[in-house]
């Protein structure tokens, strides 16, 4: 069996400085408690890695007090949370992904004059939370073209359109076109990272050469989802697996060519497991 594994795969650079933010204070607790508030990313495997390592995961600012050190996770809070975070007297450290930072400030500089929001993505997430909370005005959240065509937008009204960084670049593409066609006055943020679009870009390219798909990463995951649906719609068998303990032979028997690729918070070791249940099939 021959495997294809993504170069992409893996932990992202957003991801990455996170960990290395939270590893960094771990090492410098002196005495603080060291806490994120809500999970710092999307996996549950390295979750329990902190856990185990003593960082509490607070699911609100009133669990935080000045003997706290706090990571805000890479998914970013909302304003309202954060100014709450910071009154709680906890010692305070952004761990938001650099890209989801630069898009939160987009969306406040370009909604300061009243235009309208249109944010396309996952209305429960908490980086669509929290970069609804730096519109100045009305915002409104979509997931589907289908969704986006029900809400009652005047043609003549200001818009701003933008999306949670880990969307399809292409998905978004046909948005923006379909509302340019309606709104005689649109701004477009370019908030999609382009390691989302590189990543999917490769999933793409090897579920179209291979026999079944493997995509390894958190089921909270927005972008390992996402890329597990890519590789469905290219009509090749996709397996998103967390461990690979989750792996069955018999979905391989007779498989030539298997493509593997991982979530941008999930960890090398996990895909490396993956990759040697998949070398190790008789």
């Amino acid at each position: 069996m021959e495997i294809l594994r993504a170069k992409t795969a893996g932990f992202c650079m957003g991801v990455s400085l996170a960990l290395q933010k939270l590893d960094s204070a771990l090492e410098q607790a002196d005495g603080k408690r060291i806490c994120t508030l809500g999970p710092i990313i999307h996996n549950p495997q390295v979750l329990a890695d902190y856990e185990a390592r003593g960082v509490f995961c607070a699911s609100s600012p009133a669990e935080l007090g000045p003997q706290d050190c706090v990571l805000i996770r890479a998914h970013g809070i909302t304003r309202q949370v954060e100014e709450a975070v910071r009154t709680s007297g906890a010692h305070v450290q952004d761990a938001t992904c650099p890209k989801v930072k630069k898009a939160q400030l987009a969306i406040r500089n370009a909604t300061e004059n009243g235009a309208v929001l249109l944010l396309f993505g996952e209305a429960e997430h908490p980086e669509v939370k929290g970069l609804l909370s730096y519109a100045h005005g009305r915002a409104h959240v979509f997931g589907s073209q289908e969704e986006l065509d029900s809400l009652p937008l005047a043609p003549d009204g200001d818009y701003v359109l933008a999306s949670q960084t880990t969307q399809d670049r292409g998905v978004f593409a046909a948005i923006e076109q379909s509302l340019h066609r309606k709104l005689a006055r649109l701004a477009v943020l370019s908030t999609i990272c382009d390691a989302t679009r590189e990543r999917q870009q490769e999933a793409l390219e090897i579920a179209r050469t291979v026999d079944v798909m493997v995509v390894v990463g958190g089921r909270q995951s927005g972008n390992t989802r996402r890329l597990a649906d890519l590789a469905a719609q290219c009509g090749k068998t996709t397996y998103h697996i967390e461990e690979a303990a989750e792996l069955l032979p018999e979905n391989f028997s007779k498989k030539m060519r298997v493509g593997l690729t991982a979530g941008a918070s999930t960890p090398k070791k996990l895909i490396d497991a993956a990759q040697a249940w998949l070398e190790a099939l008789p």
